[in-house]
């Protein structure tokens, strides 16, 4: 009988683990590690290239700002006029009177300085307009004219009025040979002021405690934070009183017999320009264009106007006027031409 074989029944095959429709692709790439390794090393070497660029740019940002500055330093802050023949000079004084001022006497005065000194110039023109400022500052700017023009006799200077010339801007105009105005300029307004605040009141309703010590009975004068007294009052106005003196004085001087005086003309009063040519507080009506054309006789103009360098803007802003700002806060309040 033949052998039979009968089959073994077959064991069910083990299922295979099917991929994942969601399974990332680094997991079914081979070496996916060094392959994230070379693109993090990649990111940063860019990163790092990027910052270096940056680094470079600042740099070389921070040296050309530098190099402006010192060339600034040893640069001259007005442009060399060029020879043009025979002209009008013209310097003009805008805006407040101040030492940390565009009008300023130093830089007005150097440009008045140029404008007579130039041989071709025939003749001066001191465009003003300007509400006033600092007494001390024009003050110096009116002596400066009156030198120039004892030093340079044949050669005039003139004021013309913009807007405005009132105040410690009349002071400086005063010196002028002639003053000339539009008919609705604003002239005049020749005293002096002295300003402040007193809190004292409020800091009585707050409950609040002035604790100011002083070496020197006087040197507490002005505090807007303790009373005023009447010394302090009778100093101040003995003050004020004598700088108006000198106020008045420089007028007189400048415009001699032409000066029709009235009760008001120095109480600080301004006039239209129509009123002040009545007053003697100015001499005709005329522009810049006028002046040199019809007056001095040559119509070219030439501005020798003093222009602020990048230095001066930043001793200015970073210098003087940190410490006239510290001036007025914590002393007089300041005394003005307004």
């Amino acid at each position: 009988m033949a052998d039979q074989y009968t089959p073994e029944p077959q064991q069910p095959s083990e299922p295979q683990p099917q991929q994942q429709p969601g399974a990332s692709a680094a997991t079914r790439e081979p070496h996916w590690e060094r392959a994230a390794l070379e693109r993090i090393a990649l990111a940063a070497i860019t990163e790092q290239r990027a910052a270096r660029r940056w680094k470079i740019f600042f740099r070389f940002a921070f040296l050309a700002v530098a190099l402006l500055i010192v060339a600034s330093l040893f640069s001259v802050s007005h442009e060399k006029v060029a020879a043009t023949g025979r002209h009008t000079a013209l310097v003009s004084l805008e805006g407040e009177i101040a030492a940390d001022k565009n009008a300023n006497a130093k830089d007005i005065d150097r440009s008045l300085r140029r404008a007579f000194a130039d041989a071709d110039s025939a003749g001066v023109v001191l465009y003003i307009n300007s509400p006033g400022g600092s007494p001390v500052q024009a003050g110096i700017i009116n002596a400066e004219i009156r030198r120039l023009r004892a030093k340079y006799p044949a050669k005039p200077l003139y004021v013309v009025v913009g807007d405005m010339c009132a105040s410690g801007g009349y002071y400086v105009a005063a010196a002028a040979d002639k003053i000339y105005v539009d008919r609705a300029s604003i002239v005049g307004s020749i005293g002096v002021l002295m300003d402040g605040f007193g809190f004292t009141g409020l800091m009585d309703k707050l409950g609040i405690q002035r604790r100011l010590h002083t070496s020197g009975a006087n040197k507490g004068f002005f505090d807007p934070f303790s009373p005023e007294t009447p010394a302090m009052d009778a100093h101040a106005q003995a003050m004020l009183d004598e700088i108006h003196q000198q106020f008045i004085d420089a007028v007189r001087q400048g415009r001699g017999k032409r000066l029709h005086e009235t009760p008001d003309l120095f109480s600080g009063l301004f006039w239209t320009g129509e009123k002040s040519v009545q007053l003697g507080l100015a001499d005709g009506f005329g522009d810049t264009g006028y002046v040199a054309r019809d007056v001095i006789k040559a119509p070219d103009i030439v501005d020798y106007t003093e222009k602020e360098s990048i230095s001066d803007r930043i001793a200015r802003k970073f210098g003087a006027a940190v410490g006239a700002g510290a001036v007025r806060a914590l002393a007089l309040g300041g005394v003005t031409l307004h």
